[in-house]
């Protein structure tokens, strides 16, 4: 057994038992099967199997994980379930537990997409679609509205103001050239580096970072594979901020530059990832089947996902040394604001998506129920999805 498999030792306790791999598999496709909520449902089930019931971490390791994956690009709740399996049983731990808790919501979600993105599905299913994703707009406003008391308390003075510079740039971004904001999240992390910099807190060698990403954009032309490679990896390895963040990356591409999708099909791709357990970047998926199929869908997964497996198996023994490094929370001062700006902005071309009175009319109800009544994302689009189809059996008109 590999070190970060043996057995841990918590406090005066007694040595706990590392999982088998068989236990691993079973307990992160639990979740991966019940992982409905997004991060927050994944985080507190991790730490509930983990710390409370299991004891097979305690409290300050897993804290640390939760640090140190919020540091990362990508998704930071898939990356923290692989790296607590990481932890426990090292690469073959990491590799089982990542795959078990990705896999149940990927095949439903995949599933679903060639239902509601069939060329003629049922009139119900049609409206479901369109009352759910009549609702998406309200729901990201919600997640970047949540993130910004955290973002905004790590930052002080002029700093603040900084703050709000990088977040008006990353709305005007996902509102205005969706397909390159992470382009302009890359640059409002540099920008941060280069302030800190100037401040005498950073090495300017630190401010070659980012740099080879940057000609990865040439890759947005080219074939169908070359594109969808691109986007999800723009998907997986270059979005700060957490899940939400995947929407405007995806938008501009999918609808706008390659036409994979029509904005009603991507409103309903974001509802899927809504809706079905496991992580919300599995929304990848169903532009992945909209552009090639189920070829496609599997494809985009691969690409999306490869880069929080590729950060824990190399790096995972560096985390802790990330977790106080100043450079990447520099960069991370820029970037996460103009994420938290474009998780936010994008609700405006998806509210212009619409084109039914009765979905204006649902998104109205869901602002007030999300925001006043405080009800949870999964209720909401799963009662605006009722709706919609009630909505079509009645006769009511349908998004084109």
């Amino acid at each position: 057994m590999d070190a970060a498999a043996e057995p841990h030792r918590l406090g005066g306790a007694p040595a706990v038992t590392a999982p088998t791999l068989h236990e691993v598999l079973r307990e992160w496709g639990r979740i991966g099967c019940l992982g409905f909520g997004g991060p927050p449902a994944h985080i507190a089930m991790l730490r509930e199997l983990c710390v409370g019931r299991r004891r097979w971490l305690d409290a300050e390791e897993f804290e640390d994980g939760i640090t140190v994956t919020n540091l990362l690009p990508g998704p930071a709740s898939t990356q923290l379930a692989i790296y607590c399996a990481w932890r426990l049983r090292g690469n073959a731990g990491a590799l089982v537990g990542g795959v078990a808790f990705i896999v149940p919501g990927l095949l439903l979600i995949i599933a679903l997409a060639g239902l509601f993105l069939a060329s003629a599905p049922p009139g119900w299913v049609h409206g479901a679609g369109a009352g759910a994703g009549a609702v998406v707009a309200a729901v990201a406003v919600r997640a970047g509205v949540s993130l910004v008391p955290g973002s905004m308390e790590r930052m002080v003075g002029a700093a603040r103001i900084r703050w709000v510079v990088y977040a008006a740039a990353g709305a005007a971004a996902a509102i205005g050239a969706g397909s390159w904001l992470v382009l302009v999240l890359l640059a409002c992390g540099m920008i941060e580096l280069i302030v800190r910099s100037a401040h005498g807190g950073i090495s300017r060698a630190a401010l070659s970072v980012a740099w080879p990403v940057i000609p990865l954009a040439a890759l947005v032309a080219g074939s169908t594979w070359v594109s969808l490679a691109w986007t999800s990896f723009k998907v997986g390895a270059l979005s700060y901020g957490g899940g939400f963040v995947i929407i405007p990356l995806m938008q501009g591409d999918a609808v706008g530059v390659y036409g994979w999708m029509t904005d009603g099909e991507f409103l309903n791709a974001v509802a899927l990832g809504q809706v079905t357990p496991g992580p919300v970047v599995q929304t990848v998926a169903v532009v992945g089947y909209a552009a090639a199929g189920v070829a496609g869908a599997f494809f985009a997964s691969v690409v999306a996902f490869a880069p929080s497996f590729w950060f824990v198996l190399l790096g995972g023994e560096r985390f802790d040394r990330l977790r106080a490094n100043r450079r990447a929370r520099a960069f991370l001062g820029g970037a996460g604001p103009a994420a938290i700006g474009a998780i936010i902005g994008v609700a405006v071309p998806l509210t212009l998506a619409l084109d039914q009175a009765w979905q204006l009319a649902l998104l109205a109800a869901a602002f007030g129920t999300l925001f006043l009544l405080r009800r949870g994302v999964v209720l909401t689009l799963l009662a605006a999805g009722a709706i919609g189809a009630g909505l079509a059996l009645a006769g009511a008109p349908l998004p084109d």
